[in-house]
């Protein structure tokens, strides 16, 4: 394979110029060179010792070295030395140059190019800084999306509430709360990801993967009762199972009574069609169910985890 960087010199060219002095005479600027430099900046000229600014004091035209100003006389008081400039290329066997043989950092990711590593892959432009990355499978790198990762994290958070109070609940039985959802829009609140869909009281997940899906309930009564709240899953999106409930029991003393109940699930969610949630309540008598459009009071949060 190539030699990969900058070609080291394999000629020798250049030694005739290394320790090259000249002898001023006080009104000649110009002086010959045996090889022409590149640039200024590929010779050091000293007068007199002293080191001189490549950028103001001398030019170069081929091999010709003038100087603003002629250097005093004196004899081989103008020292040339050429800075080792790398020029041709050579040869190194395969598989001799390994990963202890390159300097830390010394190849950026930046600047991968259809030729840096011969024979190995040819990349037509390099990735997206914010959805992909590069990985090497068996010495090809490939572009791979972020979203293709297992165990991506969390991807999906998202909050729908209540928003208006139940003053009539049904009773004595565990009843869906089927109407009046929406998605938090309170001051500041934002969603991670596609978040979730609500139709009729059921709630759809965006993507499949593990969630924990949190409950929250407010209530208040004026007598006693009991009152109670659960999450519903379905994994066939018919027949839907309790798979998380909390109750409370009230005595009545004259004042209204009132408190919430919490209660939360994990899912495995493996079928975004299938497996859906639902939230319920079940009181006995005298009971309101709080809702608002303007904070949260009776509300569910849908956090996704990770892939399943």
């Amino acid at each position: 394979m190539s030699y990969i960087g900058t070609p080291i010199d394999t000629t020798n060219q250049f030694q005739s110029l290394q320790g090259k002095r000249f002898s001023g005479n006080g009104s000649t600027t110009a002086f010959t060179l045996d090889i022409a430099p590149g640039s200024t900046l590929d010779i050091e000229v000293y007068v007199e010792n002293v080191r001189q600014d490549p950028n103001s004091a001398y030019s170069l035209s081929g091999t010709t070295l003038t100087f603003g100003a002629a250097p005093a006389s004196g004899t081989n008081n103008i020292y040339v030395i050429h800075q080792a400039k790398a020029v041709g290329t050579i040869d190194v066997p395969n598989d001799s140059v390994t990963a202890n043989s390159i300097v830390d950092e010394a190849i950026e990711s930046e600047h991968l190019n259809n030729n840096i590593i011969s024979g190995q892959t040819a990349l037509t432009a390099e990735p997206a800084d914010t959805d992909e990355f590069l990985v090497s499978d068996a010495g090809t790198l490939k572009r791979i999306d972020y979203s293709l990762i297992k165990g991506g994290g969390i991807t999906v958070a998202d909050q729908w509430r209540l928003t208006t109070a139940i003053t009539s609940p049904s009773q004595n039985a565990d009843t869906v709360i089927s109407s009046n959802w929406e998605r938090n829009d309170s001051t500041a609140y934002g969603v991670l990801g596609s978040g979730m869909s609500e139709s009729s009281g059921i709630f759809s997940f965006p993507s499949t993967g593990f969630y924990l899906v949190r409950y929250v309930m407010m209530h208040s009564a004026n007598g006693d009762t009991y009152f109670g709240g659960g999450i519903e899953a379905t994994t066939n999106n018919s027949s839907y199972s309790d798979i998380a409930e909390q109750f409370n029991y009230f005595d009545y003393t004259g004042t209204t009574i009132g408190g919430a109940i919490f209660c939360e699930s994990l899912l495995d969610v493996t079928d975004v069609s299938n497996i859906k949630v639902r939230f319920t309540y079940n009181t006995n008598n005298g009971t309101y169910i709080n809702g608002n459009s303007s904070e949260n009071q009776t509300y569910a949060t849908f956090v996704r985890l990770g892939d399943t």
